[in-house]
């Protein structure tokens, strides 16, 4: 049985969830969801109907108005009913809330409300600038300030530290060791080339064996929305590409698993969590003190990468930001630092 695309894969399954979860809401919320399809992701998709779960929920159990109308039978027309303090008492329910799904009790940092509360903006305007309602009193309330927190990322020697780890497997379990051996050439390839592109980690799983091209030195991957662009690595990354491209060639993988780059112990394509199992594993023999994540593999490379060529534009189209601001949010601390090692560079008398 041949692969299918694997980013067609996940569009499907994450499709058949969102179907699933709308379920559990009221009809018309499934034209939203078809109305926002064409500038939004599958996965943001998913996130919005958990949110608006939560919002019915919460409606039905804790608003006198609601009280008598389970989340399905909440009419939209009922929407026009809250007003803003509506609004900012459920943001204040979903700080320490039980989750729908399976009764935990979720604790949400800052972050998280506002985007809740960006989701209900979406969702009251799709209604509203369509004049399905006329009262939108989500927009009356303001969002939630977040305190910018540091960017965490490895240090240059922390880098080569973790490289090494990874290639000799010192400071693994012995449990880990065992599987070391197996893997390592594998994993050692993954994490130089997370660290020498600063590619997504969902984008690193979905590399097929024909996206890559050591003629050119290019990997083909699929950024978010499906635009297919080529990001190019160095001297480091081949190395460690071909290395364990000639081991793969050598590996039967399963059925339907045959264009997979990166092959798990199963011999099916890895996914995202193993990818992000693999570098907790690794990364905590470097530091205990940074919880370090595929995404900030990417901030590793972002930074190394501005510091080399001082272009934010380059970094901002390597590393496929649709807005530069977002990118220059990023790396403003190493822009403060440029800017303070040139306040001597221009001379006004000369000796």
């Amino acid at each position: 049985m041949a692969e299918q695309n694997y980013h067609k894969q996940e569009e499907q399954k994450n499709a058949l969830k969102l179907r699933s979860l709308t379920e559990n809401l009221p009809p018309y919320v499934r034209d939203f969801f078809r109305g926002i399809e064409p500038t939004t992701e599958s996965r943001t998709r998913i996130a919005y109907a958990y949110d608006l779960i939560v919002f019915f929920r919460y409606l039905h159990e804790n608003n006198y108005y609601f009280s008598k109308k389970e989340s399905k039978e909440i009419k939209l027309r009922d929407l026009e009913e809250l007003r803003p303090m509506d609004i900012e008492e459920f943001l204040d329910y979903v700080k320490v809330y039980s989750s729908p799904e399976n009764g935990e009790q979720r604790a949400n940092v800052q972050s998280t409300i506002k985007r809740k509360l960006a989701t209900l903006r979406s969702f009251y305007k799709y209604y509203y600038m369509r004049e399905l309602i006329k009262y939108n009193p989500v927009e009356l309330v303001a969002m939630p300030k977040i305190h910018e927190k540091n960017i965490i990322r490895l240090d240059t020697d922390e880098v080569k530290e973790l490289l090494d780890h990874v290639e000799s497997g010192e400071k693994l379990t012995k449990t880990e060791l065992a599987y070391h051996e197996k893997s390592k050439i594998r994993d050692l390839a993954i994490m130089t080339l997370l660290l020498g592109t600063g590619i997504r980690v969902s984008e690193c799983v979905g590399l097929n064996m024909n996206d890559v091209d050591f003629k050119n030195d290019g990997i083909m991957i699929h950024r978010k929305g499906g635009k297919e662009v080529t990001v190019y690595f160095g001297d480091e990354v081949k190395a460690a590409l071909l290395d364990y491209v000639t081991e793969r060639k050598s590996i039967i993988p399963a059925d339907g698993h045959e264009n997979a780059l990166f092959l798990s112990s199963q011999k099916k394509r890895m996914c995202v969590r193993s990818v992000e199992n693999m570098v907790r594993k690794y990364t905590q023999t470097v530091t205990l003190t940074k919880r370090i994540t595929p995404h900030k593999l990417r901030s590793t490379y972002g930074t190394n990468l501005y510091r080399e060529t001082g272009d934010i534009y380059l970094v901002a189209d390597v590393l496929g930001h649709s807005d530069v601001n977002t990118t220059k949010k990023h790396y403003a601390a190493i822009e403060d630092e440029r800017r303070r090692q040139a306040r001597n560079k221009v001379t006004l008398r000369k000796d």
